[in-house]
């Protein structure tokens, strides 16, 4: 897609302030500082539109990103920090289960893994969730570009294997350094939200 329009809509907490406009949603979702902002930012040629917090496993909002008025881009609030506090995990399951569970518009979620390391116990129990809910899932591997590319096959094989990844599920390989797997991560995006495909620029 070539994308030249975007804009953060809102920072929801509660379904009332959800967008109405019907677009197609894809949801972005991973662990606190695995590069959910890094690959958003490569998707729509922006150096800061999503911003990294300050304070990792504090934002706690689904942050809506409109993009060329076509499909939003919903990135989760990263989950894993190890300060986060009880209180702050189960509000965040709750606002996440919320949103998964009502809202017609999702229609793909792209959960994002550190390719560097084998998913962690909350990454698989993220795959669930998605299982569970049935939406179509690609699972990004991020930073790729630190692999030698003589083990890349092995880490998309430990990566596949500790998701237990279906034959349904996708997984593509990315670098925001080098953009390695953006057009393949675009083809998804356009695939779920039925967008004309013209090359992921």
């Amino acid at each position: 897609m070539e994308v030249h329009n975007v804009e953060l809509t809102i920072s929801a907490v509660r379904p009332e302030q959800y967008p109405q406009d019907n677009l197609p949603e894809i949801a972005l979702a991973g662990r606190s500082n695995v590069g959910k902002s890094s690959l958003i930012n490569t998707l729509i040629n922006r150096k800061k539109l999503a911003r990294t917090s300050s304070q990792p496993g504090k934002t706690q909002t689904l942050n809506f990103y409109n993009v060329e008025h076509q499909l939003n881009f919903v990135d989760v609030p990263g989950y894993g920090y190890a300060r986060a506090s009880k209180q702050d995990r189960e509000k965040w399951g709750a606002m996440i289960e919320e949103y998964f569970a009502q809202r017609q518009q999702l229609t793909g979620v792209i959960s994002l893994v550190d390719s560097r390391h084998a998913p962690t116990e909350l990454d698989q129990q993220m795959i669930d969730f998605i299982h569970y809910y049935q939406f179509p899932l690609l699972v990004v591997g991020t930073k790729i570009d630190k692999i030698p590319r003589s083990r890349r096959n092995q880490s998309e094989s430990v990566i596949r294997k500790t998701l237990q990844l279906t034959a349904d599920d996708q997984l593509v390989l990315f670098s925001a350094v080098d953009r390695t797997g953006k057009d393949d991560v675009w083809r998804w995006i356009e695939q779920q939200c039925n967008l004309t495909t013209n090359g992921g620029k």
